[in-house]
C-alpha cells in the first residue's frame, strides 16, 4: 500500500510545489514509484513538469468532482519512476462543491482506495488554503510535510495548520502524524536561525532534520520543466531534497513498525 503525503500550508511562497516536485523526484531516484498529485487550482506542479493544463483532458478535478477514476487522470512524465495527476484551474470550484456532499472529507482517500495504485508513495500538493481541497487531502494523507519558512508570518501560519491537523483527527483521520519542513533558509540571516532553533524548540520531533536552504536552482528548474534533481543534480538543493528523501524513508519505516508492533 502506498505512503502517502500531504504537502500544505496556506502561507504561500515557502517552497510547497517546488518541495512536493523535488521530494517525489528523489524518492523516484532511489527507484521507488512515485504518483504525484496536483490538487492546486494554479497547476503549478503540473506546469512544473511540462504539462499544458488547458489541453490535459482528465485532472485531479473530474477526479473530486464528478468522482472520475483516479487511473485515467495519471500521465506518465519524463522523469522515470514519476507520474503525475495534473490540476487546472476547474478543481477551484470543488471548494464550493465538495462540501455540499455528506462525508465529503474522505471523497480523495475513496478514489485513492478504489483506485488500487501501484505505487510506493503519493505526494499531494495542496493548495494555499484550508479549504475543502486541503482537508481532502489530510484525512487521506499518512503524513501532512508542513514547508515553512524561517520567518514571523510563515511560523505564525503554523497555529491554523495545527487546528486543521486537530479537526482532521477528530473527524476523519486520526492518525494523521505531521512534519515541518524548514525550507528557504538563509543561515546567515540570524532572524532566520532564531526562528528555526525556536521551531525545534516548540516542535521538537516534528520538524524534520534536514532544511532546505536557499538555492537559485531551485527555482530556475520549473523553468526546464524539470525536478532540480534532474536539471542541476549536484546542486545544493538537490542534495538536500535527497537527504529529506532518505529522513522520509526511515520514518515511514518506523512509523509501519510501530503500527506493527
Amino acid at each position: 500500500m502506498a505512503y502517502k503525503i500531504a504537502v500544505s500550508n496556506e502561507k504561500g511562497g515557502v517552497a510547497k510545489t517546488t518541495s512536493t516536485l523535488s521530494l517525489g523526484a528523489a524518492l523516484a531516484e532511489l527507484s521507488h514509484r512515485v504518483l504525484l498529485i496536483d490538487l492546486d487550482p494554479q497547476a503549478n506542479l503540473s506546469l512544473a513538469l511540462g504539462f499544458e493544463t488547458g489541453a490535459v483532458e482528465v485532472t485531479s478535478a473530474n477526479v473530486l468532482i464528478e468522482n472520475a477514476p483516479i487511473r485515467n487522470a495519471i500521465r506518465k512524465t519524463d522523469v522515470k519512476n514519476l507520474d503525475l495527476v495534473p490540476s487546472n484551474a476547474r478543481i477551484e470550484s470543488a471548494e464550493q462543491y465538495l462540501p455540499m456532499r455528506s462525508h465529503y472529507l474522505t471523497t480523495l482517500q475513496n478514489a485513492l482506495e478504489a483506485g488500487s495504485l501501484p505505487y510506493d508513495y503519493i505526494l499531494l500538493d495542496c493548495p494555499p488554503a484550508l479549504g475543502a481541497i486541503t482537508l481532502n487531502a489530510l484525512s487521506a494523507a499518512d503524513l501532512l510535510i508542513i514547508p515553512t519558512q524561517a520567518e514571523y508570518f510563515s511560523a505564525y501560519a503554523l497555529r491554523n495548520m495545527m487546528g486543521s491537523i486537530r479537526r482532521i483527527r477528530q473527524e476523519s483521520n486520526p492518525d494523521l502524524a505531521y512534519r515541518i519542513l524548514v525550507t528557504l533558509l538563509d543561515r546567515r540571516n540570524r532572524t532566520h536561525r532564531n526562528i528555526f532553533e525556536q521551531l525545534q524548540a516548540t516542535f521538537g520531533q516534528g520538524v524534520f532534520t534536514t532544511v532546505i536552504e536557499i538555492d537559485t536552482k531551485l527555482r530556475e528548474s520549473p523553468i526546464a520543466g524539470l525536478p532540480i534533481t534532474h536539471y542541476k543534480p549536484n546542486s545544493r538543493g538537490s542534495q538536500q531534497y535527497r537527504v529529506l528523501a532518505q529522513e522520509l524513508i526511515e520514518y515511514a519505516k518506523e512509523e509501519a513498525n510501530r503500527q506493527a508492533a
